[in-house]
């Protein structure tokens, strides 16, 4: 028999005189673990754990190269300072270390703020303001631009002499760079208005300083007509630049700011299908990013040219992502769901919806308290556990006790695991919640861990325990409207909106005022179902207004031209059976409301049984019956509700 042929991702490659492990890269990204400009000791520990796992490169994200360049809050590293070299050095030495080659990736935000304000005026190639931003630029001079060039020379040599093997400069997402590439912000009629100059002569004066070292050039492909930078300028563009400025390799990815992060409707890489023309315009070693989840899909870009493929997010979910996908075990890798909120918050740092043991600087995971509603006796902890419920904090707790040997039995009254995060799943654009119920029911079948589907136990039953996880989540709270008209919670609609749209097909979202994603799932749902009108009504001041700027700008895109209409600081005060009242909160004003389906977004309320336990045996509850909240949290309160079992008994 044959033995099975080593799959193109595992292949070494060259790069600059580097030898890489395999194919696969961690594409810029940062953790925001920085004080005062300089990396941390947490952010040091970040990467050589996300190094351990696997990657034949790693580039690290968040590296300004100038003052103007950077945020008030000071969480990007400011590479230009020869003070922060010994912080440096030891986030290069946690790369290689970790098996690695590291590249530092050196940006200039330019006329992008990142939404937060900056202590100085924001620059660009000409006074053309970017959609993002209130105003516009200030239109850098010719030696202003020279100065730019300076910035990215020192900041690229501090780089390298604080042990980075080469430098990544950042020329997409919309930033200074790009800005200077693009057709629609680079208007300039001196020497910097062909489009190549600044960043040929950044790369020349790079060259200068760290020699051979590898200098790689990251572009994006922006969608639109007139975007200035799309496919076709780039395939021009790469050849063209690397005639007048040669550079190591080409990093194509796609997107803007708010874009550039796709969210759970992305799920497919965009780039897949344009990697063969890529590879036809540049002899460059070639790397393309965004989107890529899968060994097949990894394979497909290999396959059709690209010599490099890499990741953010999901090293951020499963730092040991390539080092799996090496080894042909898929299954084991706790999945992106590119949900787009504990990575894009930098609140301190950035975290990870379904990664618990990425936690904040100075703790070894994601805080969690598992709410103890009976302490353990003294023989607590000696025999099996029960979980009740199989949604994300259930499972979790279930498969962390299993890996420590405990046997574990998980109940749920439900015919299927995921509990209300299925449901979610379900909804149009939301799938990625179902690659962590796979990825959960996948790990408790490998595991062994007992399931017991479509029955709840009785007190009885749980006696037999030695401790008791209860993990039955919450319920949405029926919003009492009065009135003739059908209404449905949202939860429900989900549940059934493909039924009942067709005979329903104007729709009325009364929103809860908080724009999270109960109402903007049943707003999509009903419009993927084919309904003709779709009215989301909303006591707050705006739709979507609780959910990331990425998730919200992607979401708004896409409903561009749908049959949607806002009516904000609104409510339904009655319904008849043709339509509604509606008020406003603010003036009192009344009027009508023609509608077939109200469809209401209520309080979700824990939903914890009624359970005395028998004295010394240890019950704690996780996640939604707690406090309802997000996927994150459920997730940390199963792996912490294990980890205290485990403690106990140990």
């Amino acid at each position: 028999m044959n033995a099975p042929s080593t799959p193109a991702l595992a292949a070494s490659f060259t790069l600059g005189g580097h030898t890489l492990r395999n194919r696969l890269v961690a594409t810029a990204h940062a953790t925001a673990a920085v004080a005062d400009g300089a990396p941390t000791e947490a952010d040091h520990a970040y990467w050589h754990r996300l190094a351990r796992g696997g990657a034949g490169l790693v580039i690290t994200g968040g590296t300004a190269v100038a003052p103007e360049s950077t945020l008030p809050r000071r969480y990007l590293t400011e590479a230009w300072r020869p003070e922060i070299k010994d912080a440096v050095r030891r986030r290069a030495e946690a790369i290689t270390e970790g098996g690695a080659v590291a590249i530092a990736q050196l940006v200039h935000l330019g006329r992008e703020t990142l939404g937060a304000g900056t202590y100085y005026p924001p620059v660009s190639a000409a006074a053309v303001r970017s959609p993002r931003e209130a105003t516009a630029p200030h239109p850098l001079s010719a030696e202003e631009v020279r100065r730019v060039v300076d910035a990215f020379r020192i900041s690229a040599a501090n780089s390298v002499q604080a042990g980075f093997d080469g430098v990544e400069l950042h020329a997409g997402h919309g930033y200074l760079l790009a800005q200077f590439l693009s057709r629609a912000t680079n208007t300039r009629d001196d020497e910097y208005g062909d489009r190549i100059t600044l960043l040929a002569q950044v790369i020349d004066a790079i060259r200068s300083e760290i020699g051979h070292h590898p200098i790689g050039v990251r572009v994006s492909v922006e969608s639109g007509d007139d975007s200035g930078l799309g496919l076709d300028d780039l395939v021009e563009l790469l050849p063209r630049l690397h005639a007048a400025a040669p550079f190591t390799y080409a990093n194509v990815t796609t997107g803007v700011r708010n874009t550039y992060v796709p969210g759970m409707a992305t799920t497919s890489p965009p780039l897949l299908s344009s990697v063969a023309r890529l590879r036809a315009a540049t002899g460059l070693p070639l790397l393309v990013s965004q989107g890529f989840r899968t060994a097949a899909d990894i394979e497909r870009a290999l396959k059709a040219g690209a010599d490099l493929v890499g990741m953010a997010r999901p090293f951020i979910a499963d730092p040991d992502f390539a080092r799996k996908v090496v080894a042909g075990d898929e299954r084991s890798i706790r999945p992106c769901t590119s949900c787009n909120e504990g990575c894009r918050t930098f609140e301190p740092t950035g975290s990870c919806s379904v990664n618990p043991e990425l936690g904040p600087p100075d703790m070894a995971a994601r805080p969690a308290v598992p709410l103890l509603l009976s302490r353990p006796g003294t023989s607590s902890g000696d025999g099996p556990v029960a979980v009740v419920g199989a949604g994300p904090a259930g499972m979790e707790c279930a498969a962390a006790l299993a890996r420590t040997g405990h046997e574990v039995v998980v109940f749920d009254g439900a015919p299927h695991v995921g509990g209300q995060t299925r449901l979610a799943g379900r909804a149009t654009h939301r799938s990625g919640w179902l690659k962590l119920i796979d990825y959960q029911n996948n790990q408790l079948a490998d595991l062994g861990v007992q399931l017991r589907l479509g029955t709840a136990p009785a007190p009885a039953e749980l006696s037999e325990y030695a401790q008791v996880v209860l993990a039955t989540g919450a319920q949405e709270a029926a919003v009492s409207v009065p009135g003739t008209l059908s209404t449905f919670r949202s939860t429900d609609f989900l549940d059934r909106c493909a039924d009942l749209v067709p005979s329903a097909p104007r729709v009325v979202v009364l929103d809860d005022g908080f724009g999270w994603w109960q109402g903007v799932s049943a707003v999509e749902s009903a419009l993927a179902a084919g309904a003709r009108e779709v009215t989301l009504v909303t006591p707050g001041n705006g739709f979507a207004t609780g959910i990331s700027a990425e998730n919200r700008t992607q979401l708004t895109n896409r409903l561009g031209g749908a049959p949607l209409r806002v009516i904000a600081l609104t409510t339904v005060t009655a319904t008849t059976d043709g339509g509604m009242r509606l008020r406003g909160v603010l003036d009192g004003r009344e009027t009508d409301l023609a509608a077939d389906v109200l469809v209401t977004v209520g309080e979700r309320r824990p939903c914890r049984p009624d359970f005395t336990p028998v004295d010394g045996r240890a019950v704690r509850a996780i996640g939604d019956c707690v406090v309802p909240r997000l996927v994150a949290h459920a997730v940390a309160e199963g792996r912490a509700a294990a980890e205290a079992i485990a403690d106990h008994a140990s």
